[in-house]
Formats: structure tokens, sequence, C-alpha cells
């Protein structure tokens, strides 16, 4: 089975919107990294690229800073994975592959969602926890 590595697009998604925040629009294409106007396909039902008409399969609402499937509209902050090839894929929480759902690790900062919706992240000094259930969040820094 290949190898799939899990990204922190937390990091990715800050990135793009700081480097483009004098951009008209309101949404990311996750795939090309451009800014985007996004509508609904009334024919199929899923998001397209207002300007090409083509399907938009994960983009990011600059305004919200939600990660969104454009097949169904759904949030799925924490669901999203880069591919070897370089591809982004939306993964649900049935579709992970270890017992603990995923890790992300990338140099001081490591970040492990399980399966119940409990996160756990490191970074450097920093030490946060959110349930998953209640949302509640813990912040310890060392």
């Amino acid at each position: 089975m290949k190898t799939l590595s899990f990204i922190a697009l937390s990091l990715s998604i800050t990135t793009a919107i700081t480097s483009c925040a004098d951009n008209d629009h309101r949404y990311i294409d996750l795939e090309t990294g451009n800014h985007i106007d996004v509508v609904k396909d009334t024919d199929k039902g899923y998001m397209v690229n207002a300007e090409t008409k083509e399907p938009v399969i994960i983009y990011v609402d600059t305004q919200t800073k939600d990660t969104i499937y454009g097949k169904t509209g759904k949030v799925i902050n924490d669901h999203v994975m880069k591919t070897e090839d370089g591809k982004y894929k939306y993964v649900s929480t049935d579709d992970m592959e270890s017992e603990d759902a995923y890790k992300v690790k990338d140099g001081d900062y490591k970040k492990k969602v399980e399966k119940d919706g409990d996160v756990k992240i490191k970074d450097g000094d920093t030490k946060i926890k959110i349930d998953g259930e209640t949302g509640e969040k813990k912040v310890k820094k060392d």
C-alpha cells in the first residue's frame, strides 16, 4: 500500500491567506493555490470554479478558514491528506489507516487526531489538547 503523508493544513492555509490577503476572491482552490470564486453546478450539484466551470475538489474559505469538500459542501478540516504525487484528497475518519486515525510530524510540530475526534498538538514548547466531543481546548506551555 502506498504511504500517504498527512499534512498540517492550518499552516498551509495561513500561509496562503496571508500571502494573498489583497485578493478580492474569498476562496482558494487547494489544488492550484489560486484565489477563485465558486458557484454550484446546478446539473451535477457540486461546486465549480465560477470562471472556468471546472469542478473544485477541495477549497479553503478565507473568511471562515474552513477547508471544504467541493462535491458535498462539507467542512473537512483535519481530514485532508497529501498523496505522494502532490494531490490533495479528502479522507473520512472511516478511511483512516491506523488505529489512532493519523499523525502529522514536521520538525518540532506534531499533531495526532484520534478516531474519536480528540486532537493533540505539540509545537515546540506548547502543547494543545482538544476534546473531539466538547471542543474544550487546553493549552500548556513548558
